[in-house]
């Protein structure tokens, strides 16, 4: 705030915002997890990522700029995401343990990700990594 940085300070309250709205959301109040709240802004990030796309696609560029400075800003706040080499590494072997259990092909995809997401976490964007599967299924 000090430093007069508007759009941060904006896309700011506004994640505390929708921190906020998380935690009183159900039957009753509660104080939301460290994971729970990476959640939270990961969301926020994606809705921040697809406005700009559909502002881009609308010809409104400007908005668009925002939406893009806004994500940036959230993204700072979560965990650094796997490199490439890391995630296909991963995805390699866990599609070699899927296909020691007898599931290749592209019929094996949910079992892979379920191999996988406990062990990437929050380190890869659920999209990428299942680009990266499918990737590895078909070839």
């Amino acid at each position: 705030m000090r430093a007069r940085d508007e759009v941060r300070t904006a896309t700011l309250r506004m994640a505390l915002t929708a921190v906020k709205t998380a935690s009183v959301a159900g039957t009753e109040a509660r104080e939301l997890s460290d994971e729970e709240v990476l959640a939270v802004i990961r969301t926020e990030v994606k809705k921040r990522r697809e406005a700009a796309e559909a502002f881009a696609g609308a010809g409104r560029a400007e908005s668009a700029e925002r939406e893009r400075a806004e994500e940036a800003v959230l993204a700072a706040y979560l965990p650094a995401q796997l490199d490439d080499e890391a995630l296909s590494a991963a995805v390699r072997a866990a599609v070699a343990q899927v296909a020691a259990a007898g599931k290749t092909g592209p019929s094996a995809m949910g079992a892979v990700m379920g191999v996988l997401r406990p062990q990437v976490g929050s380190t890869v964007d659920g999209g990428r990594l299942a680009a990266a599967v499918r990737s590895a299924l078909a070839g």
